[in-house]
């Protein structure tokens, strides 16, 4: 029996789904406005994950041009019936209004890293949908409803309609089969059938750090359902110097040796040396991660071992262990004909249009498309930050020939919140320079008082940053021997969920490379490699 240290997939990945198909186990987690949608990790004993497959990646299954921020994907659920898998999430059009204009859908597939299925719509009266396959073979489809009424709650509760696959749609009467806690916020139903009850998962308290998961049960599917005695099953907001926080968002799943584990979105804050423990609780620019917990059960209840609040290190199932191959390189050579599925962009896939792995071999060419403040088409392939400590890099060839054209290194967040250190070009100069623009809150800063300039003969132009915990800083080089550091020391926190709008968005920070040409002449910048490497805390 291994010990599974948390999280088990570091940096954004929020809203854990997990299901088994044999010996296989699965998660499935929210992507939001990145693209394609919704990942996919596989492991054959809990503790070591790969990412297998992003299914949501034609325009015909999500088309998320114009979504605002942190909308897109929300918590996709997973399940394994009848021989396929069942995926079903919600493509979220309005975030921050008095609506949340939802749209849930259902794609299928006979493998988890095939072609999935063109999307049947279900409904669109709230967030958070799952599918519950009954033991009976009839399904049902479980989501949040959202209330807009000015003097009412917004989480009017949790609604079921059953599902027909054959007629590929909802049916019956919807009926509100549990109304929460009065915590509130009640979101994110799991339906789970054994010892003679239906069980319903739920989160409560908001996805911050009074995030918990509440567990109820029934004889009967459609309730009424009583609340766990002991209820929360997991939480962390009584646990402040608990390294997990915001615990809540889960999913369970029955091992094929017999014991039961549970998945759950948390978050790591930063360290704190001079603020308060309590207000503000920190800031997590890793985003929202997933880990895992054992269940164990009493009087037909659900308990996580050694209390309602997460572990570090839990003891794993009673599997032998399997480690996986790496599934990409440190650096990346741009050798291959697709991309890095590690890669994702913004909104939109990176069509031939926007990006090309042919027209120079062993270069990523990034064609310039709109700025980094767009909800449309942006021309950014980013991956996650998922350490505290790490390095990214890269080199790239640009020729601007307007101060409209820039392409670099990205540290972003979301439209409102990024920095980026671009070649761009200066007219009065008259020639290329180096430039750092500061986006805060959608206020915009370019510190450099001189701005640095681009020696004629240089081709290439390496492009770095340093991530230190609390800090991050960029650097450059023209022969990729001697560095030189911005003199600008950028703070980790303002990439973070709880920096933006006062925590109600739900993303991570992202490191990745961009190319911008605002005056629609679709300049491009060819990038040589991209080189992530952490660096483990000394």
């Amino acid at each position: 029996m291994a010990t599974i240290e948390n999280p088990i997939l570091t940096g954004f990945h929020p809203d854990p789904s997990i299901c088994r198909a044999g010996e296989d186990y699965y998660i499935a987690v929210s992507t939001f406005e990145w693209y394609p949608g919704v990942g996919i990790y596989h492991s054959k004993d809990l503790k070591n994950w790969r990412l297998i497959a992003r299914p949501l990646n034609r325009v015909e299954q999500l088309d998320m041009r114009g979504n605002p921020d942190s909308g897109g994907v929300w918590a996709p659920a997973l399940s394994y019936s009848e021989g396929k898998f069942w995926l079903i999430y919600t493509d979220v059009k309005v975030v921050d209004s008095q609506w949340k204009d939802a749209h849930n859908y259902l794609v299928t597939c006979e493998t988890i890293d095939g072609e999935w299925s063109n999307p049947v719509h279900l409904n669109s009266s709230g967030f958070d949908p799952s599918l519950f396959h009954d033991d009976d073979g009839r399904k049902y489809l479980v989501n949040m409803v959202w209330d807009h009424r000015v003097s009412r709650h917004s989480f009017y509760g949790i609604v079921l309609q059953e599902y027909s696959p054959d007629e590929e749609k909802l049916i019956g009467k919807p009926e509100i089969i549990f109304k929460g806690t009065d915590i509130k916020l009640t979101e994110a139903p799991h339906l789970y059938k054994m010892n003679g009850y239906y069980y319903l998962l739920t989160a409560e308290g908001g996805t911050k750090y009074d995030h918990q998961a509440t567990m109820a049960r029934s004889t009967n599917l459609r309730g009424p359902y009583e609340v766990h005695p002991d209820n929360p099953l997991i939480t962390t907001w009584p646990y402040p110097r608990n390294p997990l926080q915001k615990a809540g968002h889960a999913s369970m799943v029955k091992t094929h040796t017999e014991e039961w584990f549970l998945v759950h979105l948390t978050g790591r804050p930063l360290p704190k040396e001079n603020d308060a423990l309590l207000d503000p609780r920190g800031y997590c620019p890793l985003g929202r991660e997933t880990a895992i917990q054992r269940i164990e059960w009493k009087n037909d209840w659900p308990y996580i071992t050694g209390g309602n609040q997460p572990s570090s290190v839990i003891d794993g199932p009673a599997i032998e262990e399997v480690k996986w191959d790496k599934d990409f390189a440190e650096k990346d050579d741009f050798d291959s004909s697709r991309l890095n599925h590690h890669f994702q962009s913004l909104r939109i896939p990176l069509d031939d249009r926007i990006i090309s792995l042919e027209e120079r071999p062993s270069h990523l060419r990034i064609y310039g498309k709109e700025s980094l403040t767009s909800t449309f088409t942006q021309a950014f392939a980013a991956r996650r930050w998922q350490h505290f400590n790490f390095c990214a890099e890269t080199k790239v060839n640009f020729r601007p020939e307007t101060f409209q054209q820039a392409a670099g290194l990205v540290n972003y967040y979301n439209t409102k919140n990024w920095t980026a250190l671009q070649i761009t070009w200066d007219e009065e100069l008259n020639t290329r320079i180096l430039d750092l623009t500061i986006c805060d809150h959608f206020s915009f800063f370019q510190p450099l008082e001189d701005p640095v300039v681009i020696p004629e003969h240089v081709e290439d132009v390496y492009l770095r940053v340093e991530v230190e915990t609390n800090t991050y800083t960029y650097s450059y080089s023209f022969d990729g021997l001697t560095w030189h550091t911005v003199p600008v020391s950028l703070p980790s926190y303002k990439l973070s969920d709880d920096y933006v709008d006062g925590g109600g968005f739900f993303t991570g920070a992202f490191v990745g490379m961009q190319c911008q040409d605002t005056s629609g002449q679709n300049q491009y910048a060819d990038f040589d490699y991209f080189l992530y490497k952490d660096h483990p805390k000394k």
